[in-house]
């Protein structure tokens, strides 16, 4: 459902907001679409000079939604969308800040990893169980995340699977600030309108700067695409899939 993404604009400030409590945000092919159309679009727009990502109370996203993966594992078409999506956040072209709040599962941590400034709550925890499903890392995570938190840290997140604190995140690198969860939304805001207000070319300028080359970036997604699409289908992940999803429905 396209509802599930609400995307919003207040001023320079355009909000992309996961908006499925239900599956604890949970991301669907549809939804994936939907963001990396709202990505475009404000890229394109000069009116736009930040992205915001926000989830609901306590569930930034869950992660991937397994039963689509489930029917990719078990024979079925596609994922595209789940590419699109890491692909326009890999390519961006205007500064991206999020909040997070409770959960932070694969791409819920994965994507903050793309953000120039997180904000996360006390009670937020930061894990990639990508191994544990026969999966690899994905969003470029295996790039990045040894960069900001070194090789070791990178494979407590993501080969381990550990989670990550709020707190241990902020000393990691991982994000910017722990905020309270009432103030979370007002503190997100409050960054997004102040980076709006620089002259918007010399602030390009410095993050393009201060990040990883995009050639680097969206080629290292491109090997761990491949690597996901094959272990997807793989006797190991299609065994870990299905034992997560029997665990849930009982």
């Amino acid at each position: 459902m396209t509802d599930h993404i609400l995307i919003e604009r207040r001023g320079a400030v355009q909000i992309i907001r996961m908006n499925r409590p239900d599956k604890k945000n949970a991301l669907t092919r549809a939804m994936y679409a939907k963001m990396s159309a709202a990505l475009a679009e404000g890229d394109a727009d000069p009116a736009v000079r930040v992205h915001v990502f926000l989830g609901v109370p306590g569930a930034f996203s869950a992660g991937n939604d397994l039963a689509d993966f489930l029917v990719i594992a078990t024979g079925g078409e596609g994922g595209n969308e789940v590419w699109d999506f890491l692909m326009a956040l890999a390519r961006s072209q205007k500064p991206m800040v999020s909040g997070v709040d409770g959960i932070a599962v694969g791409i819920g941590t994965t994507l903050n990893l793309h953000c120039d400034l997180t904000f996360a709550t006390p009670r937020t925890l930061f894990r990639t169980p990508f191994v544990d499903l026969g999966l690899v890392p994905e969003a470029g995570s295996s790039l990045i995340a040894p960069q900001l938190l070194g090789r070791q840290g990178a494979f407590a997140l993501l080969g381990l699977g550990e989670g990550f604190s709020a707190e241990r995140a902020k000393a990691a690198g991982l994000i910017y600030e722990v905020v309270a969860e009432d103030a979370l939304e007002s503190a997100v805001l409050a960054a997004a309108e102040g980076i709006a207000a620089k002259p918007p070319q010399a602030l390009k300028i410095a993050r393009d700067l201060m990040r990883e080359p995009r050639e680097a970036l969206v080629a290292r997604i491109k090997v761990e695409a491949e690597h996901f699409r094959e272990r997807l289908t793989s006797e190991e992940a299609r065994a870990a899939l299905t034992a997560f999803m029997t665990r849930k429905k009982s």
